[in-house]
């Protein structure tokens, strides 16, 4: 990848009154050091998915990679900063996976997981609580034998405080097949209501989705990437009524092109969101937000055209200088001809350039999906990459001299639904603000972590985050903690700084049950002392919980609400618990 070299400086921006200093960006694949081998797609259609997501909420980013035909879907927990992959027991048919994404679908604050086939019926398992998971891919409401999909993503587009799904169709062999918009019916299933919707019953080859808020009036949008020329991209408009409307052409997001991702994200900061969409070597389109309904694209002018086979797109601030970079991967491996990936710098004022020497040797694979976590839990984003076989998946760890300060915020939905899923983050620093947006499946098939990342730059006082959120409540804490991960619960602000050995990471699952409880504790957290008490103070029973033997029995006792009180590590914390 050529570019110019950017040696360490600091720059000062009379615009934005405050100092950034910048490091050498510098990553290096860490993939088989971490623990990570064994990892390829294979050499099925096109790719799949991947996803950098903390799937067992322990704390800690964990990695799911999709498969061709043959191979099951690989896990990888991530133990404290290194990896080994764990089999939680699905009936994983072997069929090529495409989007492989978690998500809380019940509400019950635990990751369900969805893996969508090209080849296939789709599989869909709920999390009993402790990584037991049952398929229940024939009870949801989405189950299709014959409808072969590829891509999912979630949002709340009825504003109910449920995830809905979309998913997404790209079948050459039967146009009958189309995009499928699914209600969440709040009682585990799901019902089609594309057509009521307004959802187009024509075939488009749609590869993604996104769910996003075009316009800031507090309902989502979706935007489709849609494969071949004669298939434009779209723009569906939420009417709030639940109806969409396609407003494609009027908003001038209607790419005619080989489209294959909607990475979204606020890159120059003025509060609307932007649209990355990747493109075969004809040039990729970067649709900045107007602010009034319409987009322009601006690729050809601010350095993000590529003209290579480009497929995953993700946003990141890699340096933590308060502007977001962008990193594209690529299916072409000739250095000598077109990019075979291409990290794209943000000069803070919108323009992109690539840095010399930041240590992404990615000219050897076929590259795809990618996505951001942080290996290491140090604040700066690490990412993860896709790759056909024979190369394993790229583990890009970010190594950039950590120089900038950051915070990390993760959301807690009470009224809206539990991951937060479509909230606006805003974060203000010596009065200069930023946006983050709350997605689940974006890029090209790709998972983020739960985990909203913010660079500070050298400022060491953050004055507020705001979130807004889909209910339309605003939580606004006021000097957050820097350096520091943190969990706004809605309508609470900061629910606990999120260390992963915090007590405050104990969570008790299900909730409502019907008796039998699992008490989950955080890695590095062994065991802890459990009272139960009953709602007039009566003090029932009391044992030790454990990784081994972590059930709560309650059977025994009559319905309604017990306030249980978890000690450990000099700490106590108090859950009520409903038996139903």
């Amino acid at each position: 990848m050529s570019s110019m070299k950017f040696p360490t400086q600091c720059i000062v921006f009379l615009l934005l009154s405050t100092t950034l200093c910048f490091g050498q960006l510098q990553f290096s694949e860490k993939s088989t050091d971490l623990g990570c081998g064994n990892s390829s797609f294979g050499s099925g259609t096109l790719g799949g998915g991947i996803s950098f997501f903390d799937f067992d909420n322990d704390g800690w980013d964990d990695i799911t990679v999709s498969s061709e035909v043959g191979l099951p879907v690989r896990f990888f927990k991530n133990n404290g900063g290194s990896f080994s992959e764990v089999s939680f027991g699905m009936n994983d048919v072997l069929e090529e996976t495409k989007s492989v994404i978690w998500a809380d679908f019940d509400n019950d604050d635990d990751y369900d997981f969805l893996a969508i086939s090209n080849t296939g019926a789709s599989k869909f398992y709920e999390n009993g609580g402790a990584m037991d998971f049952t398929d229940i891919t024939d009870t949801s409401g989405i189950y299709q034998p014959n409808e072969l999909t590829w891509g999912a993503s979630w949002g709340d587009y009825n504003n109910d405080g449920w995830l809905d799904i979309f998913i997404s169709s790209r079948n050459t062999l039967d146009t009958e097949i189309y995009n499928s918009l699914y209600r969440n019916n709040t009682d585990g299933t799901f019902t089609d209501v594309s057509v009521s919707a307004g959802i187009s019953t024509s075939d488009h080859l749609t590869f993604c989705t996104s769910f996003f808020d075009y316009n800031n009036d507090g309902w989502q949008d979706i935007y489709l990437a849609n494969d071949r020329p004669w298939n434009p991209n779209i723009l569906y408009r939420n009417n709030g009524d639940g109806t969409f409307t396609d407003v494609s052409v009027a908003s001038g997001t209607d790419a005619a092109i080989n489209a294959m991702s909607t990475a979204i994200g606020d890159y120059n900061r003025d509060g609307w969101l932007d649209i990355y969409v990747t493109n075969t070597p004809e040039g990729n389109a970067f649709l900045r937000n107007n602010g009034d309904g319409t987009f322009t694209d601006v690729a050809p002018t601010n350095g993000t055209l590529m003209e290579s086979t480009a497929w995953g797109a993700v946003y990141l601030d890699a340096d933590n200088d308060a502007d977001l970079d962008l990193y594209v991967s690529s299916s072409l491996t000739n250095p000598d001809t077109h990019l075979t990936a291409a990290f794209y710098e943000n000069d803070g004022a919108g323009m992109f350039s690539i840095p010399q020497d930041a240590g992404f040797e990615d000219d050897v694979a076929r590259s795809y999906a990618n996505a951001i976590g942080d290996i290491d839990n140090d604040g700066y984003p690490d990412m993860v990459v896709l790759n056909y076989d024979p190369h394993d998946i790229f583990l890009w760890k970010n190594e950039t001299p950590q120089t900038n300060n950051w915070i990390k915020v993760k959301l807690q939905g009470v009224e809206s639904n539990r991951q937060g899923i479509g909230s606006w983050m805003e974060i203000s620093v010596n009065g200069e603000v930023q946006y983050n947006y709350t997605l689940a499946g974006e890029g090209y098939l790709g998972q983020n972590s739960a985990h909203e990342f913010f660079g500070i730059g050298q400022e060491t006082v953050i004055d507020y985050i705001k979130v807004t959120w889909l209910s339309g409540t605003i939580d606004i804490v006021n000097n957050p903690p820097v350096n520091e991960h943190i969990v706004i619960r809605e309508g609470f602000g900061i629910l606990s700084v999120d260390d992963p050995k915090d007590i405050s990471n104990v969570s008790i699952v299900p909730n409502p049950g019907s008796g039998l409880f699992s008490v989950i504790l955080p890695q590095g957290l062994s065991e802890a002392m459990v009272k139960v008490f009953d709602m007039q103070g009566r003090d029932l029973f009391e044992e030790y919980i454990s990784i081994e033997n972590r059930t709560l029995d309650l059977s025994s006792y009559a319905n309604g609400m017990y306030v249980v009180v978890i000690d450990s590590n000099n700490q106590s914390l108090t859950k009520k618990v409903v038996k139903n």
